[in-house]
């Protein structure tokens, strides 16, 4: 059995290979094609399988459970891949690619913060890597892995642990998430070189690891992020239209999903519309004539032919992305909504990588600091601020790639592909 190492460096296109020095040294880079969504966990799904979102059921990074009524996101059991996943045939360690918990592979690391019952939260990462990566290499600064702090240094730590994992653990299989073009590119939108300088020297101390215990590396990505200028607000299209509900409450107004006839859960660009019997006709035609959507399809001819997928798919613009928003008033909006709270949010919320100002996120830090009851209340409800997004398929100089020598052209096929150099 040979050794293969597989660099997730998010966000890398074509177009910036020029910027990324150790990467490009690796092998031939070339566009391949993603899933649709071309969002993380639905990537990271059918790289594992070999399957389309319509056979393994990663339909988006979040979707409505329809047992319950809720709307969940970045829920990380590895039982919602409804497939074989590459990662578990082979010794593998798992560094931050997602669907770890429950999984079966003998080394991973995974962000996990505590929570406590009065509604605290302290961040924390699950380390089964055996390697006590946080005694040696530092506490993980999971302030800089999402969020208005998001940047280099989460990703700086996600190498290293990479490296000392691979030297240590010798595994078959490595799997490393460095997500730092995400950050910037969705704030400001793509085009910046030193973003790219920097995650590929995080990429070199992985390279450099890889090499030593004689593994083969490939680098991939799962999406391009395109320039956006615009938010389309389906939901308040919806509302307007008296098919979304909520219930008023103390702590704003909450999406009521058992009582709407429609409404949607906003996954960058793509949206899965969910739909009541006899209004599908209704709410298509009205979609579609709605500023910034381009299609609004069936789920089948996008091969998300699955139950967790809405009754209708919403494509938007190449220049526009989905918010999630449904209040209308914003003195009603959920108590969550400007706080960093991706498992509440129904929805993704690029809004989160911003802040309104410092002095009030350093008054909520002196409340926390002193044991008050405290909300992380500065993440600003103004969707304009976003400069990049993804999940459509773009051109491909702007897409998701691959480097390797003999890669394949789709993500469908790249588990057979690892197989086979595994098996060299």
């Amino acid at each position: 059995m040979r050794r293969v190492c597989v660099i997730d460096v998010v966000g890398l296109t074509p177009r910036q290979m020029q910027h990324a020095r150790r990467l490009s040294a690796l092998a031939p880079h070339k566009p391949w094609r993603s899933p649709v969504p071309a969002v993380t966990a639905t990537c990271q799904a059918t790289m594992m399988t070999g399957l389309p979102p319509s056979a393994h059921g990663v339909v988006a990074n979040g979707w409505l459970y329809r047992e319950t009524g809720e709307v969940r996101f970045w829920q990380q059991s590895r039982q919602l891949i409804q497939a074989p996943v590459l990662d578990e045939e082979v010794a593998t360690a798992k560094l931050f690619w997602w669907f770890v918990q429950g999984t079966r592979v003998p080394w991973f690391v995974t962000p996990k913060p505590h929570y406590g019952a009065d509604g605290s939260k302290v961040f924390d990462i699950i380390d089964a890597s055996g390697c006590a990566l946080e005694e040696h290499i530092g506490k993980f600064p999971f302030h800089a892995f999402w969020g208005p702090a998001s940047g280099l240094a989460a990703t700086d730590w996600i190498a290293r642990a990479a490296a000392r994992v691979m030297r240590q653990q010798k595994p078959e299989l490595t799997l490393v998430y460095l997500p730092h073009l995400d950050y910037d590119h969705q704030r400001r939108g793509p085009g910046a070189a030193n973003p790219v300088a920097e995650v590929d020297r995080a990429a070199g101390e992985v390279i450099d690891a890889a090499h030593e215990i004689g593994a083969t590396v490939i680098a991939v990505s799962e999406y391009g992020i395109v320039p956006v200028r615009r938010a389309v607000p389906i939901n308040h299209v919806l509302r307007e239209n008296g098919l979304l509900e909520v219930r008023d409450g103390p702590f704003g107004e909450m999406l009521d999903t058992h009582g709407s006839r429609a409404f949607a859960v906003a996954d960058h660009q793509l949206a899965h519309v969910y739909v009541r019997d006899g209004e599908t006709a209704r709410v298509r035609q009205l979609l579609a004539t709605t500023p910034g959507i381009a299609e609004v399809v069936e789920p089948g001819d996008l091969e998300l032919n699955h139950p967790r997928s809405g009754e209708l798919v919403a494509l938007a613009e190449t220049d526009a992305w989905f918010s999630y928003y449904y209040w209308l008033d914003p003195n009603r909006a959920p108590d969550f909504a400007p706080t960093v709270d991706i498992h509440r949010k129904p929805g993704f919320d690029p809004c989160e990588l911003f802040m309104t100002s410092r002095p009030r996120a350093g008054l909520r830090l002196l409340q926390k600091m002193l044991g008050f009851r405290y909300r992380m209340d500065v993440i600003p409800l103004d969707p304009s601020l976003v400069g990049g997004s993804h999940g459509l398929r773009p051109a491909p100089e702007d897409g998701p790639l691959i480097i390797g020598h003999g890669a394949p052209d789709r993500m469908t096929d790249f588990a057979d592909y690892v197989r086979g150099l595994l098996h060299a």
